[in-house]
């Protein structure tokens, strides 16, 4: 399939709101790929196709992760919104006919992180963070780290920040990866 067909694929299967928020991540995934030296397709690819699997309601997605054999933990289980990430890792090949590995893990870890990700994961993070379509309290603050730093472990480092902040006040569960990978970048720098 090409490009083309992935966006007319994916608008088909997407709310609007959906759909444009996928077309804000995968531009803005271009602009962090040029500025750290990324493969900008892959990044393109991946930022259209991260949020596939939204095409499913929530009460919907433990059954779709059922179906493509997908473990759901503890914290899916409290938050099953969790699993389109790892359902959309496999639906790029299904749908789109995606078989690039590199792509599959940036969109499976694009919610929660994990521990020693690579450029792509980081970038398709932290597109899905700052893209322009997103509005919360905080977002401008990203926005700017992704203009003035040079060091992408540091913005991932203070976006996983801010998400931690955000879950702990709406007294959610913390993924495990979430952690995993923030520790990580912490050891990685030598706190």
């Amino acid at each position: 399939m090409t490009i083309d067909e992935m966006r007319r694929e994916l608008q088909s299967r997407l709310k609007k709101s959906r759909f444009a928020h996928s077309i804000g991540v995968a531009n803005t995934a271009v602009k962090l790929a040029k500025k750290f030296d990324v493969d900008e397709e892959k990044s393109y690819i991946a930022g259209l196709l991260h949020d596939c699997a939204r095409e499913f309601e929530n009460d919907e997605l433990p059954a779709q992760a059922v179906k493509r054999g997908i473990k759901i933990g503890e914290v899916e289980k409290n938050s099953p919104l969790l699993l389109h990430a790892y359902i959309g890792a496999k639906m790029i090949s299904e749908i789109y006919g995606v078989d690039d590995k590199e792509i599959s893990q940036a969109i499976y870890r694009h919610t929660v992180g994990a521990k020693n990700m690579t450029a792509l994961d980081k970038i398709i993070y932290f597109a899905d963070m700052i893209e322009p379509n997103r509005n919360y309290p905080g977002v401008e603050k990203l926005r700017d780290l992704a203009e003035t730093s040079d060091n992408l472990d540091e913005i991932i480092l203070t976006a996983m920040n801010e998400s931690i902040i955000f879950v702990v006040q709406k007294n959610s569960l913390l993924h495990p990866d979430t952690i995993d990978a923030r520790n990580f970048l912490l050891l990685k720098r030598g706190i």
